[in-house]
């Protein structure tokens, strides 16, 4: 394990006692958050994208303003869904983010996920062409997203501009050089992890799996890592991918860790998503010593060189912060980082 950093989904609630009861609230408590981790010597700061849902949605004024605000942590998504993007828009406000943060940027993207409202994305403009499922339009979006990024030019110049243009064809500006690298494909099945790895994007393997074999979430989880580096390896990349699995990790070293997690013996559980027989992964919380056996026991964590941790936002920074801290502190050296 060579990166921890947190993942959050931005909950928020007018009408229960969190620390988040408005829009506000959690846009300015992530900022703050990320502050806080980089502080403790996290490495990523990651959020979660929902539409038409009290969370997180837009992210990039929220990655630009982590990114004005720290120095050295990176700042990620986990997921953008696609289906809603316009791609070409999308890059210039990706390079923009990633220029603000010094080239910190790492963005998971993916086709999407069940949404709030009926085909949400038809409100956003878009729909499948015939013959095109919503997630098949989810990976045409990414894949063209993927693409600009290279930076080529591919727009003819008006040949009387209201300003000069470099020679050639116009590609969106502001390129931020390097950022096409650090893309994440946000994947819950075997088949899309290594359709991702074909074409070169790192691997965000989802908080869910499609159920293929049976087997505990976590085995599943690890095979499917083991099948994306080898579709990586056969496909010739050069650079070397990163992978990275989600999980609640909550250390219990005090009375208010006992209160809120101290009596969570959770297990995977199963669901339908989508027509999809799924299986969640488990939580975990316990006293460091059990926390470090259970999650030595698990294989998708072993084979993944990032993890991020699903944070309780409701319950305020500085809570969060502590539950960061406790990880680093308690769980993560034995976990092999740093």
């Amino acid at each position: 394990m060579k990166k921890i950093g947190f993942l959050s989904f931005g909950h928020w609630s007018p009408t229960q006692q969190p620390a988040t009861r408005s829009a506000a609230d959690v846009l300015l408590q992530s900022i703050d958050l990320a502050v806080a981790a980089e502080e403790l010597g996290a490495d990523g700061a990651y959020f979660r994208v929902h539409h038409f849902a009290r969370q997180l949605a837009s992210p990039f004024p929220l990655l630009a303003a982590v990114g004005a605000r720290t120095k050295s942590i990176e700042i990620g998504t986990g997921v953008i869904d696609m289906r809603y993007e316009n791609p070409f828009y999308m890059v210039e406000d990706a390079g923009s983010a990633d220029l603000i943060s010094g080239g910190r940027l790492q963005l998971g993207i993916s086709r999407g996920s069940p949404e709030q409202v009926i085909e949400g994305w038809r409100h956003f403009g878009y729909s499948p062409p015939e013959g095109e499922t919503d997630a098949d339009m989810g990976r045409r979006h990414g894949e063209v997203f993927f693409e600009l990024l290279q930076g080529r030019g591919f727009a003819t110049p008006n040949p009387n501009p209201m300003f000069a243009n470099p020679p050639g064809l116009l590609r969106l500006e502001p390129h931020s050089e390097g950022l096409r690298d650090r893309i994440w494909w946000g994947s819950g099945a075997d088949a899309t992890a290594v359709w991702a790895a074909k074409r070169g994007m790192n691997l965000q393997s989802s908080t869910l799996k499609a159920d293929e074999s049976g087997e505990p979430f976590h085995v599943q989880q690890a095979k499917q890592i083991r099948k994306y580096r080898a579709a990586w390896a056969e496909a010739g990349h050069t650079r070397k991918p990163r992978v990275s699995v989600s999980r609640s990790i909550f250390p219990i070293v005090n009375d208010t860790d006992r209160a809120y997690f101290g009596g969570d013996r959770s297990s995977d559980q199963i669901g339908v998503i989508d027509n999809m027989r799924a299986v969640f992964g488990r939580s975990y919380a316990a006293e460091p010593d059990q926390l470090i056996d259970d999650l030595r026991a698990d294989e998708a964590i072993a084979e993944a060189d990032t993890l991020l941790l699903t944070v309780p936002n409701q319950l305020g920074v500085d809570y969060n912060a502590h539950v960061i801290e406790s990880v680093l502190k308690h769980v993560a050296p034995a976990l092999g980082w740093r």
